[in-house]
């Protein structure tokens, strides 16, 4: 997983250099505000293999631990694995984001939905990309011999659950991202002697940006120049009338 926590810290390296150099008014923002991590619904909870990826990351990424396959399990093996997984997260120091909590002045709507997706973490979803037809419809799920599992049904699995998670708390994820995660790289980078060496791509857009405000400003000083000779006429000019 080395590969994934060198993409994750070369963003924050992009987005530094960018906020360190001379167009700061549109950086664009490609830090990863959340990760979706994936637990096997075979197993009796986390393998080691997944208490070491998620502690590797949750300094420097919004995880948000996802159980796939959910119709590979029944409802009550659901609920179990849930409590298993959230016990050994806790037990290992793993750090899992964690959805805020609604505002007193929040609409009852709103709170009841975040307190019921504060209860689905871990979330259980079902993924497919068929369109099966389920009491006279079209429907994205997965059929068997005994039914359907609808994707987009909310008593079938937690999909919707996470993907208005993922909507309605994006701001608190990018917050999370620019307030601890990226401030811990960004202090980091100072206390090691500073930012990396900017990719060479990188160094030409610089230099081409300084070039270009060199420019404007030895044009600005010619056309002051023009105006203070043209000025220095029209006196002198006037002089010998």
């Amino acid at each position: 997983f080395s590969t994934i926590i060198a993409y994750i810290d070369d963003q924050f390296e992009r987005y530094l250099h960018d906020e360190s150099g001379l167009n700061r008014r549109h950086i664009v923002d490609n830090r990863v505000h959340c990760c979706f991590y994936f637990i096997s619904p075979l197993g009796h909870g986390l393998k080691p293999l997944d208490v070491q990826f998620m502690k590797a990351i949750h300094n420097k990424v919004n995880v948000v631990p996802v159980i796939a396959k959910a119709d590979t399990l029944t409802l009550r093996e659901r609920e179990r694995l849930k409590r298993r997984i959230l016990d050994e997260i806790d037990e290992h120091g793993i750090k899992i984001y964690h959805l805020p909590d609604a505002e007193s002045d929040e609409d009852e709507d709103f709170k009841e939905q975040t307190r019921i997706l504060k209860a689905s973490i871990p979330f259980a979803v079902v993924g497919s990309n068929q369109q099966i037809e389920a009491k006279g419809k079209k429907v994205r799920g997965r059929l068997y011999p005994w039914g359907v599992v609808e994707v987009e049904n909310p008593e079938h699995n937690d999909f919707l659950k996470l993907r208005t998670m993922l909507i309605t708390h994006m701001q608190d994820l990018q917050e999370v991202t620019q307030d601890l995660h990226y401030e811990n790289f960004r202090s980091d980078r100072l206390k090691r002697g500073g930012r990396k060496a900017p990719e060479p791509e990188e160094m030409d857009k610089d230099m081409i940006l300084q070039e270009k405000e060199a420019e404007l400003r030895r044009m600005q000083e010619m056309i002051a120049k023009m105006q203070a000779q043209m000025l220095n006429k029209g006196e002198g000019d006037g002089q010998h009338v």
